[in-house]
């Protein structure tokens, strides 16, 4: 496989360019193609097999345009369809969810006791992140959250304000995060308010930013591999399964660019 090829991202939607972003920032040689399953966002309240179905057929879009690692930039997929891509693409093209690389980081630095998740009712449902504490490391305790309000207010443009404020502070006010050492945004629409969860904890919690790790974790693996591309990477691709103009204006948000996207029709 050649190093020069794509690095392929997918998300329900558009937050999943927060990664795509953080990719970009550590690997500035790479070309990046992403796909946001717009028709069908958000994952967060489909049912299990309807997240494998959606992300089976974008894995196989995003293997048809020759990518050599494909990166699952969603909690939710992440937690529902992940296994299921393994197997399905097999030795084709390896496979990043964005749940392995944080657990895997926080169980090696050891220091966060009891650790709060914050994500969408699908992710939080699953029961992931604490399944996955458990099985590495028995002392670790894990609180989680639903936060449904959150991905859709910040797709709104609702953060940094009055709005925002309230909503956050009346989530990471439940008892259920009470004592926390760590938090996880388990959604990657959060990194957007990362600020506003920080100002709340007064930096007495540390605030996980799941972008940033799985960027990371996707270099160290392209390393590994020997795929890192040495050259100059070709022009960026964004598609979705479903267009409006609001999309594209919010991409600005995500990305801190603004990006042309294209419609791509798969589910025809």
């Amino acid at each position: 496989m050649s190093s020069s090829l794509p690095i392929g991202i997918f998300d329900s939607g558009i937050g999943g360019l927060t990664v795509a972003n953080a990719i970009r920032k550590i690997l500035p040689n790479e070309q990046l193609i992403y796909f946001g399953d717009t028709a069908h966002m958000p994952y967060g309240d489909k049912s299990p097999e309807a997240v494998k179905f959606y992300s089976l057929k974008i894995a196989k879009f995003l293997l048809d345009k020759k990518c050599k690692v494909i990166v699952i930039a969603c909690n939710t997929a992440s937690a529902h369809a992940f296994h299921e891509l393994v197997h399905f693409l097999g030795d084709q093209v390896p496979i990043i969810n964005v749940i392995d690389p944080v657990v895997d980081l926080m169980v090696q630095k050891g220091n966060a006791q009891k650790i709060g998740v914050i994500g969408t009712k699908s992710t939080i449902r699953s029961d992931i992140y604490a399944r996955k504490f458990k099985a590495a490391d028995h002392e670790i305790q894990v609180s989680s959250l639903a936060t449904p309000l959150l991905a859709p207010m910040i797709e709104e443009g609702f953060f940094n304000n009055n709005i925002s404020k309230t909503v956050i502070n009346s989530y990471l006010s439940s008892s259920k995060l009470k004592k926390i050492n760590s938090l996880i945004l388990a959604c990657t629409h959060y990194p957007l308010i990362k600020e506003e969860i920080s100002a709340f904890y007064k930096g007495n919690v540390n605030i996980i930013n799941t972008a940033e790790i799985v960027a990371q974790h996707v270099k160290d693996r392209l390393c590994e591999l020997k795929l890192l591309n040495v050259g100059l990477g070709k022009k960026h691709q964004f598609f979705v399964s479903d267009y409006t103009p609001s999309f594209e204006k919010s991409t600005r948000l995500f990305f801190g660019e603004k990006i042309n996207l294209r419609l791509e029709a798969i589910w025809d």
